[in-house]
């Protein structure tokens, strides 16, 4: 017998539709205060449609999309539950109205920029250094390279270029150990 889409869940329950193991979900539970499950005599966990939601963001994003841990702390600071939910319905509308929301309430705030909170994920506090073959080290003169209809500004091209030198270096670890 099926359970209405509006129960409760167990953890075992919610770890079998997510394919993750438990231990994930209560390591997860340390690290997100907005995982919540209501637990029951003797600690047993039961989760909350919202709560299954939020597990499958969390999961979409660091799964699928490469998220850090922090980097999805970051996104549930500053965008909420609902917008982690939607990402993993894939309901753009949602995320677009909260997005535009946000955007709204902070330009009625103004605020002292953070240098730490200025970090985009994925993108690293240092400037490339240009360590690979002199790229990166062209100077403000370097022009955009066009790549198909898009072009790949300056900026990015020596993003691209430091995470080939990371990844380089990697490999040359990784051929030291075999």
């Amino acid at each position: 017998m099926d359970k209405s889409p509006d129960a409760f869940r167990t953890i075992s329950e919610v770890a079998d539709d997510l394919d993750l193991p438990q231990h994930v979900l209560r390591f997860w539970e340390t690290r997100f205060p907005q995982i919540k499950p209501m637990k029951r005599g003797g600690g047993r966990r039961y989760y909350r449609p919202d709560d299954i939601d939020l597990l499958k963001g969390i999961r979409h994003l660091l799964y699928d999309h490469g998220y850090t841990i922090k980097g999805v702390q970051k996104l549930l600071k500053t965008n909420g539950n609902k917008f982690v939910a939607a990402i993993a319905s894939g309901d753009l509308a949602t995320m677009e109205a909260i997005m535009a929301a946000n955007s709204e309430k902070q330009a009625a705030e103004p605020r002292v920029a953070n240098p730490d909170e200025d970090q985009i994920v994925g993108r690293p506090k240092a400037k490339p250094s240009g360590r690979f073959f002199g790229f990166g080290g062209g100077g403000d003169d370097a022009p955009e390279i066009s790549v198909g209809k898009s072009s790949v500004g300056k900026e990015d091209r020596a993003l691209l270029q430091e995470a080939l030198f990371d990844l380089l270096e990697c490999k040359r670890l990784l051929d030291q150990v075999r």
